[in-house]
């Protein structure tokens, strides 16, 4: 089997005080993508940051130079996020794709609570004046992608000939999509990032590991590319499952800052190699960026 590795190199959940190897600037957020791909990761998942305080950035001028510099070193699959950040508009939240056009983009299929609130317990030190405000507000914070939301974001993609990662907290998530593919607003292959951990999303626990993947199965039989990703500690865990049920998987300091308990990945290659590993006891092979494209049934990336 050939399994592709995703990896998410920065995100919105952490903030920079939470780890020093976390990229930040434009040139740190390339460097560990283009380290990233090397290491067997066929599709980089991207958002972007302000260079000085490290808060998500979602204008497209943000990712320019990060475009620019992998384009110009790696042929990986290019994912820009609609996801951004939950204190973003959607309007602001799919600049990127209306700009850029990528290959591949992330679609989140649900409005959720997405706590980051009790980060606050576990860094005493918040280096930047945004941080702490940003993890406490989340209490009270929705993230907001409605049915109106997702099909704005969808037109967009038709448009450029985008297609999605379709990224999956719970099980309403699921028929959200299936949705959408009855009203025949998404072609197959359907490629499902199944979330777990995130609190205000669905566990990680194998039982809800499970059922998401059954009913994934159920709803999209054969057109259904299945990939999952652990938050935090369970990494790992979730991404070894994944492969076990035959599936593809992610990680990258987006979703994980640590490599093993207690000791923080010193960049997303590292992790890209540690499931590499994985991958490759279990006697299956990674997904090159080609294979990628061909499996999503991509067009080839445009230039910067």
């Amino acid at each position: 089997m050939k399994v592709i590795i995703s990896c998410a190199v920065t995100g919105s959940v952490h903030t920079p005080s939470m780890s020093p190897y976390l990229p930040v600037t434009a040139e740190e957020i390339a460097a560990d993508a283009i380290k990233a791909a090397e290491a067997g990761a066929s599709i980089i998942h991207l958002h972007a940051r302000n260079p000085i305080t490290g808060e998500p950035d979602q204008t497209p001028s943000a990712f320019v130079p990060i475009l620019e510099a992998i384009g110009q070193r790696s042929s990986s699959v290019i994912n820009i996020t609609t996801g951004g950040a939950a204190t973003m508009s959607v309007d602001e939240r799919v600049q990127p794709i209306k700009v850029f056009g990528p290959e591949l983009a992330s679609l989140n299929m649900g409005s959720m609570n997405f706590g980051l609130f009790p980060m606050l317990h576990r860094f005493e030190h918040l280096q930047h004046a945004w941080e702490a405000p940003y993890l406490a507000g989340s209490k009270d914070r929705v993230f907001k992608n409605t049915f109106a939301d997702i099909e704005h974001i969808l037109t967009i993609g038709a448009q450029n000939g985008t297609r999605f990662e379709f990224e999956c907290y719970d099980i309403g998530h699921l028929y959200t999509l299936a949705h959408f593919v009855d009203a025949k607003r998404i072609e197959e292959p359907f490629f499902v990032q199944g979330v777990f951990g995130i609190l205000g999303g669905i566990g990680a626990h194998i039982d809800d590991v499970l059922t998401m993947r059954r009913t994934a199965e159920r709803l999209f039989g054969d057109a259904l590319v299945w990939s999952m990703l652990g938050a935090g500690r369970h990494q790992l865990e979730v991404a070894t499952l994944s492969l076990l049920l035959g599936g593809h998987v992610r990680v990258g300091l987006e979703d994980s800052l640590w490599l093993k308990r207690g000791v923080q990945a010193k960049s997303s290659a590292d992790q890209v190699l540690q499931i590499r590993t994985v991958i490759e006891i279990l006697g299956h092979q990674v997904a090159t960026p080609q294979e990628a494209r061909e499996i999503l049934k991509l067009r080839q990336r445009r230039a910067a």
